[in-house]
């Protein structure tokens, strides 16, 4: 065997370990693109935007015919509290246990008081305990949540609505729905609280 054959087997079994090394490497390229840095896998539904809540909850941009809508009732019970319901429409609450990846119309809602995280729904129902509300007129917000923990969210809005309770004497009250992100008169309503908007204002 000459020379220059060796040589020539020698060029072609390292150009075969390269390409073999190359692909291995392109392997592990495509699996750290798997996680956007914030823990927020990629997903075929919707966009993930970097605008973020309160807690840092990505929102996950939907088309508006494609978007889930939610409105909040919420009505005084016999006992110092609020009953609280949600109207949910191309939604549906996912079980406690649920694989945290986002599916249409899916997952679940996180109610809020006064900007403060105050329960995960899994169904359209709650009760707020008169206990964690002070004297005078609170905010109550909902909004939907792919299971991912992303926002729903519609032109950068997330969608949602809110309504304002109060605290006075002798009992508590409900008051008309704000969903423009204006504090309504203070005054109270005898009637149940709603809010029919589908995207909440107080972004």
């Amino acid at each position: 065997m000459s020379w220059t054959r060796v040589l020539l087997t020698a060029l072609a079994v390292c150009a075969l370990f390269g390409a073999l090394l190359v692909g291995a490497t392109g392997c592990g390229s495509d699996d750290a693109h798997e996680d956007d840095g914030d823990g927020v896998k990629p997903s075929p539904v919707g966009k993930v935007l970097e605008d973020t809540d309160e807690e840092g909850r990505h929102y996950r941009e939907i088309d508006e015919k494609d978007a889930p809508e939610v409105a909040i009732e919420i009505q005084p019970d016999d006992h110092d509290g609020w009953d609280v319901r949600l109207t949910v429409s191309d939604f549906r609450f996912s079980p406690a246990g649920t694989k945290q990846t986002a599916e249409p119309g899916s997952g679940y809602a996180l109610l809020r008081l006064d900007d403060r995280p105050l329960a995960q729904l899994r169904d359209p129902t709650h009760h707020i305990s008169g206990s964690l509300v002070p004297r005078g007129t609170h905010q109550v917000t909902v909004r939907l949540h792919a299971d991912d923990d992303t926002v729903w969210a519609v032109d950068g809005e997330p969608v949602g609505s809110s309504a304002d309770i109060t605290v006075s004497e002798p009992g508590p009250t409900s008051t008309e729905s704000a969903t423009t992100g204006s504090a309504p008169p203070a005054s109270a309503a005898t009637g149940p609280t709603s809010a029919t908007s589908g995207l909440d204002a107080n972004k």
